[in-house]
Parts: C-alpha cells; sequence; structure tokens
C-alpha cells in the first residue's frame, strides 16, 4: 500500500479543547516535537485570529524543522469580499507558509442557512480561493467542511464543491466528518464516489462524536485515502478528533503503512506525554498504544502467560511505541506476578519459597486493608524489603503534632515532629499551606543536614480516595504520593481513618525509599 501522509493539527483543532491554551512558546516546543515524531504536516492554526496565532507563524520560522511543514489554516473567501482583499487571506499570505489549508461549504445545509448564499455563489467561493493561493506558490489542502453530511442530504451537490476545489488546482482534497457523527459503515459509498471523480490525494478528517474517529480513519485509509488529518491524544473541541497516537500505529503495525519511521515511533508514547504535560491535562492511563495502563497486566494468569511469552496478553512489543509493561500488584496477585515485579525492582526471589509465601501474604492482607500498590512501588519494594528482613528504618518516629488555627477566617497550619536519627533526637517545627504540607516540611528539616539529596525531592502528585464512604467521617482513606527528585518519580500510599496519619505513611515511604538502605543515593 502507498505511504500515507500524517497531517498534525494539536496546535488549531486540539487547542480548542476546554481548558487547553497553549502559549507560543508552547506550541513552538509541540511543533518541534511533532518534527521529531515524523509528522508530515503541523497546522500551526489560524492566522490572524488572534495575537498568539499571528505571533507562533512569525517566530517558529527561526526554528527549522527537519521534515513536517507549517500550514497555516483559513476559510474560503468570504462572500462580500474579493478574494485578493479579503482580511483572512491577506494574514494567510503574511504566515509566509509553504501549504495552505483552507475549508469550504460541502453540506447545502450550511450554504442556505450559515453563509445565506445560494449553491453557484458557494462553488465560486471555492473555485476563486484556491486559484489564488495556487497563484502565490502556494501547496493548498482544501478541507471540505461536513462533507459526509452534506453527501447524504445531496450526494451530487457534496461531488462537485470538492471537484470544484480539484479544478481550482488544490493539491490535496479532504473530506470531512466535521460533527463527528459517523461510523464507518457509512464511510463506503462517499469515499467511493469521491474517488472516481478527484485524481489528485484524498484525505480524511474525523472528529470523535460517535466514538469512531480512530476507526473512520483506518477505514477510510483502507479505502484509498492517502492523507489523515488528527491530533495527538485525540484532543478538540467537544469529543476530540482522531487521536493520531492510535491511527499512527494502527497503519504502522497493524496495516503496514510506513507513515513514519520504526524509530520515530518509538517516540510515540514520549510525545504524547509532552504534550500532555504542555496541555496542562493529566495524561490518560487507559490510552491505547502510549497509556501507563496500555501494558499493565494485574492478574495472575495473565502475568504467568506474559512470563512465558507476552503474545499471550499484549498485542504488540510495548517498546514498538515507546511504552513499558507494567506487572501490578493487588490482591488477584499470585507469584508470578510478585516475581515479574521482583525482577523490576532487581530483588532475588523464587517460588515457592518461604519469602514468597511470605511476601504474598502481606501483599493479601495490605490490599484487604486498604491499601494499593498499582501506584505505589516505592512503598511495594519497602513492604518486600520489610518481608525480607533486608530493612532498617533510617529514622525513628517519637512523636508528631499537627496544629490548624483559624485566625480571624485565615487557616494556619504548623507541624511538629519529634523523630530520633542516627541516635540523636530532633524537634522540629514548620509551617506549611496545610497540615500535610507543614509535615512533609518538618520532616525533610529533620532529615536534610543528613541526606542532602531531599533538597531535590518534592510532591508531584497527592491523591485522596475514601474507602467506604458509608462510614462518613469515620470511613479509611488511602492516600497517594508521587515524588520526584526531578530525575525519577515514585508512588508511595498509606492507609488510615486519619487523613493526617495515612498521609505521613506516604510521606515516610517516600523518604525510606530515595535515603534508605535500598540503593536509590
Amino acid at each position: 500500500m502507498d505511504n500515507v501522509l500524517i497531517y498534525d493539527t494539536t496546535l488549531r483543532d486540539g487547542a480548542q479543547t476546554e481548558g487547553i491554551s497553549f502559549s507560543v512558546k508552547e506550541k513552538i516546543k509541540i511543533a518541534q516535537m511533532l518534527d521529531h515524531l515524523g509528522v508530515h504536516y503541523i497546522e500551526g492554526g489560524w492566522p490572524g485570529a488572534n495575537q498568539k496565532e499571528t505571533e507562533f507563524f512569525q517566530k517558529i520560522k527561526d526554528y527549522p524543522l527537519k521534515k513536517a511543514k507549517i500550514v497555516a489554516f483559513g476559510s474560503t473567501r468570504r462572500a462580500k469580499h474579493k478574494v485578493e482583499n479579503d482580511p483572512s487571506f491577506l494574514e494567510i499570505l503574511k504566515a509566509e507558509t509553504q501549504v495552505v489549508c483552507i475549508f469550504g461549504k460541502s453540506w447545502d445545509l450550511h450554504v442556505h442557512e450559515a453563509l445565506n448564499i445560494s449553491e453557484d455563489e458557494n462553488l465560486k467561493l471555492i473555485q476563486n480561493s484556491v486559484a489564488y493561493l495556487k497563484s502565490k506558490g502556494k501547496e493548498v489542502i482544501y478541507d471540505a467542511e461536513h462533507f459526509f453530511d452534506g453527501y447524504k442530504a445531496n450526494p451530487e451537490y457534496a461531488l462537485k464543491t470538492i471537484v470544484t476545489a480539484q479544478n481550482a488546482g488544490a493539491d490535496t482534497i479532504v473530506l470531512c466528518d466535521t460533527n463527528g457523527g459517523l461510523i464507518p459503515c457509512n464511510l463506503e459509498e462517499p469515499i467511493k464516489e469521491a474517488l472516481k471523480i478527484i485524481k489528485v490525494s484524498l484525505g480524511i478528517h474525523s472528529h470523535n462524536d460517535s466514538a469512531m474517529a480512530v476507526a473512520n480513519s483506518i477505514m477510510a485509509v483502507q479505502l484509498g485515502c492517502r492523507h489523515v488529518q488528527g491530533t495527538i491524544n485525540g484532543y478538540g473541541e467537544r469529543c476530540g478528533n482522531a487521536d493520531l497516537c492510535a491511527v499512527i500505529p494502527n497503519l504502522k503495525l497493524k496495516m503496514g503503512i510506513d507513515c513514519i519511521s520504526d524509530e520515530q515511533l518509538k517516540g510515540l508514547t514520549e510525545v504524547s506525554r509532552f504534550i500532555a504535560e504542555m496541555a496542562n491535562l493529566i495524561p490518560q492511563p487507559h490510552k491505547p498504544y502510549v497509556g501507563s495502563s496500555a501494558f499493565a497486566h494485574k492478574a495472575g494468569v495473565h502475568v504467568s502467560g506474559v512470563q512465558k511469552n507476552p503474545k499471550t496478553y499484549e498485542h504488540i512489543q510495548p517498546e514498538l511505541v515507546g511504552n513499558e509493561r507494567k506487572i501490578l500488584i493487588s490482591e488477584l496477585a499470585g507469584q508470578s506476578s510478585i516475581l515479574e515485579k521482583a525482577k523490576e525492582l532487581k530483588v532475588d526471589l523464587a517460588k515457592d519459597t518461604p519469602q514468597m509465601k511470605k511476601i504474598l501474604a502481606k501483599v493479601k492482607e495490605k490490599e484487604h486493608e486498604g491499601y494499593q500498590f498499582e501506584a505505589a512501588d516505592a512503598s511495594f519494594e519497602l513492604l518486600i524489603k520489610k518481608a525480607l528482613g533486608e530493612y532498617k528504618p533510617v529514622f525513628k518516629l517519637k512523636k508528631f503534632e499537627v496544629i490548624v488555627e483559624n485566625r480571624n477566617g485565615e487557616l494556619f497550619s504548623d507541624a511538629i515532629i519529634k523523630i530520633e536519627i542516627n541516635g540523636q533526637e530532633k524537634y522540629i517545627v514548620a509551617e506549611g499551606d496545610g497540615p500535610v504540607n507543614a509535615l512533609d516540611t518538618a520532616l525533610r528539616k529533620a532529615l536534610e543536614d543528613s541526606y542532602p539529596i531531599l533538597k531535590k525531592v518534592h510532591l508531584t502528585d497527592y491523591k485522596v480516595r475514601v474507602l467506604d464512604a458509608k462510614e462518613g467521617t469515620a470511613a479509611k482513606v488511602r492516600v497517594l504520593i508521587e515524588s520526584t527528585d526531578g530525575k525519577d518519580s515514585w508512588g508511595t500510599v498509606g492507609v488510615s481513618e486519619n487523613i493526617i496519619d495515612a498521609s505521613w505513611q506516604a510521606l515516610v515511604d517516600s523518604v525510606e525509599y530515595i535515603i534508605g538502605p535500598i540503593g536509590h543515593i
């Protein structure tokens, strides 16, 4: 099968996601990452829509890309303007991109009710706009907006709009499912009819309102489209766009289409998580291919099978997309799960030994109490060391006290801890933005002189889960903490009827993990 070109619209369609707003610097960093991934086109935005969009097109010129072409986006000319005087076109030309993508109406409903013009006049808009951009030496991609809805309502007219764009010189015609209501079984007829009359490259642009955007994109390629538009992580307004983090590996690994290289594919997970970070959104763990749980195994039978042959429970090797296998430890764990996890942690264990049985019993006991180790590898490693008698606490807690005061409507938190370290007692008082922050600060102050590495450590995530809401304020809570030293990250867990105590347990595990006798310093 011929190669397929990947067109990324994260910086425009993706930025329309509720809650996402990329700065110019972030957009440039994302463009560089996308170029490194190997996409062919990067839609930078709509020049002139706001100052940020205009500035991006000015500044991206200072960052030469290795492969990708930056694309300026816009619409066909407005009915009341000549194309050479249309403000939108003037801004597109100022962007000075080699490639321009414009959209026009394919659905007669929009022609009559949105534009309030005749069908023939709409065809003139398309013809004038594409021809003008071609006269300026641009590569023109024409997005046929609402094509599939338009084909359903009036197939003759929908097809006429794309032929008009082709005759005006468009290099690529993209069929858009703008409302996202299409399902794969309804793709075949309109695409086959389009292929009968379109001799330039045909593309697909799918939205995800029916949860079918990826499936529609793959089906479109199977039918003959050679240009696929989408966004990283499926970002986009409403329900999002076709997720390139699924489209790309499906094309390459399932259909044998070398849309990007093997080496570039290995960067897919990194790109997904980087752009999630830029968007200030938590990466979705269950995303296919790139999610942190995409290759996570919890049940003992699954773990045992994966140990013998990963194909038993994995559809691809996680390394192909830059991801990794995770063995989760839970009440479902068998010896295979613990053995595999121990191997990850470089702990020497064997099956059917007293030590193994002791660890397995301890895991099940702790999980029965409400502990959860799937996101708390550091706490699990400490549990193993304790069960094997290889763990010696770095310090001994004598007492801690937390005081929260309301002073004239303002809250103040103080923590007092008394610990014994290296045979000496330390008594520390610290303030914090809350009781947990105050405890964390006090513990660090007590230990930093002996363990300077703690100056680099900080919390990156703090989650509280009520385990039995029926118990009300007396319910047990589980606290999960993620910490980092700027290089590595680790998770710890604590459980108690008292949220401060549960937080303290997780904080202590975090500190013990990095400075204790486990070899992480």
